[in-house]
Formats: C-alpha cells, structure tokens, sequence
C-alpha cells in the first residue's frame, strides 16, 4: 500500500469513529474528510466538485418538496382521521390500519415527514385506546421503513444507491424494481410486530408526568412586589403562596430572570413574580393586597396579566431552527412568553440546569405557557406538537393535485420516460406553481444536512476510488470470502450494511458500502445487482438502535423510550430480515 491509500484508510476509520462517538454532526464529519482529501492533493477540486453534479441529492431534495405538498394538502391528515376512526377502542386493530397505512404513505413519500407528522395523531390514537404511546410509536417508524423500501422514492437511500449503481457503471434502479421483495419484507416484517413485537412493546411515561398532577393547573399569571407589601425581604420559600398548589415559575428582576437562583432569592420591591395557579389561590392573591396586578406607578414595567395556560410536549423537528442551540440564547420567555419546563434525550430528563444545554434533533420538550404563545412558537421554531396533532389550514382543494404530481413522476420514471432526477424537478415546480405548497415551506422542508452529508460522503467515495483504497479493501475481503459462495458472500454484505447502519448514517452507509460490493461482485465473477438491493434494503433495516435511522430518533424521543427497548423489539426483526434477504433476494436478483 502506498501512503495515499494509508492515508484514506486513516481517515475511513476517523470517519466512522466521528459518527459512532458523534464528536461533530455527521454532515460536518463527511465534509471535513472531502476536505482533507482537497487539502492533501489525493482529489482535485474539479474532480471533486462533479459531486454537485450527482442526481441523487438533486433528487432526494425535490421529493421532499412534493413531500412538502402531499402533507400541507392534507393527504397525511386525512390518513391520521381515517385511522382514528376507524380503532374503535382496539389496539391490535388500531396498530394494523396505523401499519397498513404508514406504509402506503411510505411508499409515495419519504418517511422521515410520514413519522414526524403521524407522531401526534398516534399518541392521541394510543389515548383513545387506552395505551401508552411508546406501544404505537415503535411500530409506527419500524412501519415507515417497511414503506420505505416498496419504491424508489420512499426513501433517500434508495435513491442514493441508485446513484452509486449508475456511477459504478451499472443500470440505475428503476421505480418498482424492489417493490415484490419490498413486499415480502413488509409482510414479514408487519407478521413480526403483530405476533411477536407487540408483546415486546414497553409502557413509558410521558415527559408531562414529570409534572404529576400539577399539569392540571389553569393559569399563568404575572404578578408584581408593590412597596410595602410584607414579601418584601422574604426568601422565596417563605412566601405563603409557595406551595403545592402554586408553583412559582420565574422571578424577573428589571429585565433579569433569577429563575436559576431562585432557591435561596430574597424578594425585592418591584419583583415580578411569574407563577402558574388556579383560579381560587388567583383570588386570594388579589384580596390580601400584599401583591399587585397593576403597573406600578413610577417605574417602567410591563402590565401584570393573568392568562390560561397550557402544558404542551413537544419535539425538535429535523429542519428546526433551534438545533444546536443553548437554551439561554433560545430566549423563549423573551421572545414568546413560553417556559421550558424539562428536555427529555435519550433516556435522560432534565430539569434543572438547563441554560446551557443545546437541543438536538428528537429531543422532547416541556413546554408551558398561553396558548397563542406556544403556537407561535410551534409556527416559528420548526417543533412538532406531541401533545395534539397541530391544526393548520390545509390546502384540500389542491390534494388532487399533489397526488397526480407524485403518482406522474412515479409512473413516468416506470416507463423510463425520463430519469428521475429529471421528473422530481418538474414535480416539485408543479406542486409549486399550482400553490400546493408555498416556496418558503417548500425549501424549508429541504433536509440540508442530508444533502450535504451525501457531498461529503461521495467525495470520500471519489477518494477510495481515485487511490485504489476500494480495490485494496475488496482483495482482502475476497481474499476471505472467494470460496464461500454467492449466498454467503451475499449474507455477509447484508449483516456488514445493517450492523454498520445501527451505529451510523444509513446514507453514509450506502454510500461506503455500495461502490465496495458492487466492485467484489464484478471481481467475483457474479451479477452485481443482488448485492446492490442487498446494500439498499439492508441500510434502511435499521430496528435495534434509535441512532441510525432518523425516524426511530424521532420516536425515541416523543416515546420517552430507553435505547434498550430498540434492542428488545428490534433485534430480532434485524435476524429475521437478514435471513429474509439471504432468502429472498436472489429469487428476484439472481447471480
């Protein structure tokens, strides 16, 4: 090996050890790795900038704008209303319309948007049947997976392997070409959670219960320390109205919260005391007239004002303006009059402390205040409402078109009309141009972070490549596995992709792993294709972790689930699928 190659299989491996520890977002790691390959002279800037020119982010970016338009027309809420219907108090019946129909909304979408906006309906489905969430939200993602695989456009791996086939120099994928063992695998995989996975199912307590029975209380109300009262020089602790039936929110001192001193705070005239009640502690505040709900008169302060309040679960959505952000900078109070009452993450909640935590993506959040506040905040944060399915003007009349456009540029894509890179550029202009979606909701709905980890990614893949780093990895592994036979080779492919698609990006995954079994089929002898579906299938297969697949993070959050119940559910979907694979693949694909 020369150093080029020692070089790229250097930083291969610091690659993946950045996704798996996650010491930068992924997107980050797979620019900085084109960037070293630039730095280093292995790849040219031209060469590298003919990753722009891939159809494959072009692609996935224009289905998330149809996506964008089958959701705000309301194709996925009439989905969520027929399956709230038709529970009728069942669970089992509840989970199979949900599974049923997830996955034909999977199949037309990309299933990221299919879970985040099918969350809140579930758990409010999960009420009326009288289960906790976390047994509907598992097999709600597990479901959009198994959509995800029926078409090339369910999911952005699927059209992301299709590029990496083209650019290796075999036929792109084609629209239905994985639809009858997408099938089988949905079946299985649905037989599985109706069997087996349902009983495995764990009960989780909502990040609200942290609350206990205080979430019933009514109202917020803002209050002020007029001079003279006898709170004045009183600890916090010691004011009369500190107890279990009020819980004070926030003292504001000028423009200053001290909420995060309020343990042993001493009231001062012109406090501000923010604090949530009901309505008889509210009266009995007012009639013994040691605190004020007018202006004070002489000083510049905002009017005291009692509104309802609300407490809302809510979670970070993936395009969110509030990622990667400390919650002191997030200003919510300031800005919205809303408070961030506790973060749940990965099994964590977190209550105390929380100015410098920085939200991610999936994180669940506890949100109190008036109710126009919170929905201001749902309009403008980019944050997913848990507690109620968000109501917003739907756009019905133009749902017959935004259901032609995705079924034109699937059919059309069938018949090999045009590529498909092609049809989602003109169906994503069409669901524009008729106002099925606004341009600024439709390039909101653009998940840049992924477009940009493909960039990075495929010029890691130009790096293995250009050096002959790919072709090294593929003599040691034929080296191995050359006298085990197709199927072997063939399973070992597929248990590689899944494992390494629980610890990272399914995208990066496919990415790494497509252009290394493509080249070992054609050193072996045999039909690439097999291999292909077997990188494709197994890179959306991800069940036992939450970090793998964007839509078990999402769920993991909004179910309050700990890691340990993927494993527990999924793992056994993850054996099962593989010998489903071994099985079933060749029968379509033959070597």
């Amino acid at each position: 090996m020369n150093l080029d190659q020692i070089f790229v299989l250097v930083l291969l491996g610091v690659v993946f050890l950045s996704f798996i520890k996650e010491f930068y977002p992924p997107e980050v790691t797979a620019l900085a790795a084109s960037a070293a390959l630039l730095a280093t002279g292995i790849i040219e800037t031209q060469d590298f900038l003919t990753v722009f020119g891939s159809s494959a982010p072009i692609t996935i970016a224009m289905m998330f704008i149809i996506s964008a338009a089958l959701e705000r027309t309301g194709v996925l809420t009439t989905i969520g209303d027929m399956l709230k219907r038709q529970a009728r108090g069942s669970f089992l019946r509840a989970m199979l319309l949900m599974t049923a129909g997830t996955i034909a909304a999977s199949a037309f979408m990309n299933n990221t948007p299919v879970v985040i906006l099918l969350t809140p309906i579930m758990i409010s489905v999960a009420a009326s049947v009288g289960v906790a969430p976390s047994r509907m939200l598992i097999p709600l993602s597990f479901s959009a997976i198994f959509g995800g695989t029926l078409t090339l456009v369910g999911t952005s791996t699927n059209i992301l392997m299709s590029g990496v086939a083209q650019k290796a120099g075999q036929p792109p994928i084609t629209m239905f070409e994985m639809t009858l063992p997408g099938l089988i695998f949905a079946v299985v995989g649905t037989a599985y959670m109706v069997f087996a996975g349902r009983f495995l199912l764990p009960d989780r307590a909502s990040l609200s219960s942290l609350l206990g029975r205080e979430s019933n209380r009514r109202f917020f109300a803002r209050l002020l320390i007029p001079n003279g009262s006898k709170y004045v020089g009183k600890r916090l602790k010691e004011l009369p109205f500190n107890t279990a039936e009020t819980r004070i929110l926030d003292v504001l001192r000028g423009d200053v919260s001290m909420r995060h001193s309020m343990n042993e705070l001493v009231i001062k005239v012109g406090d501000r005391l923010v604090l949530k009640t009901g309505t008889g502690e509210l009266l009995g505040l007012k009639e013994n007239g040691q605190v004020s709900f007018r202006e004070w008169e002489g000083h510049d302060v905002e009017p005291v004002t009692v509104d309802r309040t609300v407490t809302m679960e809510a979670s970070v959505g993936p395009n969110s303006h509030l990622r990667g952000r400390s919650i002191r900078r997030l200003k919510l109070r300031r800005k919205y009059g809303v408070y961030l009452m506790a973060v749940h993450r990965q099994e964590q909640n977190f209550r105390e402390d929380l100015q410098d935590l920085r939200l991610q993506f999936a994180d669940t959040l506890l949100l109190e205040g008036p109710p126009e506040a919170l929905q201001r905040l749902l309009e403008d944060g980019g944050i997913v409402n848990l507690s109620l399915p968000t109501e917003r003007p739907q756009r019905r009349s133009k749902a017959p078109i935004a259901i032609a456009t995705i079924l034109g540029v699937m059919a059309l894509a069938a018949f090999d009309v045009m590529p498909i890179a092609g049809l989602a550029v003109i169906g994503a202009v069409v669901v524009m141009m008729t106002r099925c979606v606004d341009p600024e909701e439709a390039f909101e709905a653009i998940d840049w972070r992924i477009i940009f980890l493909i960039f990075g990614m495929l010029g890691l893949s130009m790096g293995l490549e250009e050096t002959g780093t790919a072709r090294v990895i593929v003599e040691a592994v034929v080296g191995a596995v050359g006298d085990i036979g197709p199927l072997a080779i063939l399973a070992t492919v597929y248990v590689l992709t899944s494992a390494l698609t629980e610890m990272i990006s399914n995208n990066a995954v496919a990415v790494l792993i497509g252009p290394i079994a493509i080249a070992l089929a054609i050193k072996l002898g045999f039909d690439p294709r097999p291999f292909i579906m077997a990188v494709m299938f197994a890179a959306s297969a991800s069940f036992a972790t939450p970090i793998g697949y964007q839509t078990n993070t999402f769920v993991y959050g909004a179910g309050g689930y700990k890691f340990a119940d993927f494993i527990k559910v999924g793992l056994p979907l993850n054996v099962i699928f593989a010998v489903v694979a071994v099985l079933t693949i060749p029968l379509f694909f033959p070597f």
